[in-house]
């Protein structure tokens, strides 16, 4: 009995481990990204209206600088509980009722992310076949795409931690660390 506590004891570090490793990447691409995209369309301007010459590839590192962020938003949204919810009857529920309607709705989420990175690798694989390249990186055009699938797989492996983190805790989770409720609403209002 006492080996199967620690063994249970032990895979939820591990899970706690891995999420924060998960959170550190996300915060890290978000926050390069962004730097790098503010970055390349200022020197993007600064050369269009100073040295009245345009960069060929400002485009098409901000397209890519956009796939990154906005796919590693997403699984930060979820880590934060940020996600739009629609819960003006999910509040009026009693808590057991909630919490079994976050399990499912976190574990149906999930599902679809995981979904969806199934037909993004497929789309990035038929990118691959065609060969197409960006003409003026002339790099493949995969590269910029191919963090649609790790967005929407990091984002299932987040809704599947909060499945998890639900089934194994008495309160209710938005996230791992989010729990449910709206906390101080006055400090969130500013006059």
């Amino acid at each position: 009995m006492q080996t199967d506590v620690k063994e249970r004891g032990y895979s939820f570090r591990v899970l706690d481990f891995v999420d924060r490793q998960i959170s550190r990447l996300e915060g890290f691409m978000l926050a390069l990204g962004v730097i790098l995209m503010a970055t390349n369309t200022i020197i993007g301007v600064i050369s269009r209206f100073i040295f009245n010459h345009s960069i060929a590839f400002t485009e098409e590192l901000n397209t890519i600088f956009i796939v990154v962020v906005t796919f590693a938003g997403i699984s930060y949204a979820a880590r934060q509980g940020r996600h739009i919810r629609m819960s003006a009857i999910f509040d009026t529920l009693p808590d057991w009722t909630r919490k079994v309607f976050m399990i499912g709705i976190s574990a149906i989420t999930a599902a679809f992310m995981f979904f969806l990175c199934y037909y993004a690798v497929e789309y990035i694989y038929t990118l691959i076949q065609r060969g197409r390249i960006m003409p003026a990186l002339g790099v493949p055009i995969w590269w910029a795409y191919i963090w649609v699938p790790v967005g929407f797989f990091v984002t299932g492996v987040q809704y599947l931690l909060t499945v998890i983190k639900n089934i194994r805790e008495k309160d209710i989770y938005l996230s791992t660390d989010v729990l449910d409720g709206y906390g101080d609403i006055d400090a969130d209002i500013e006059v």
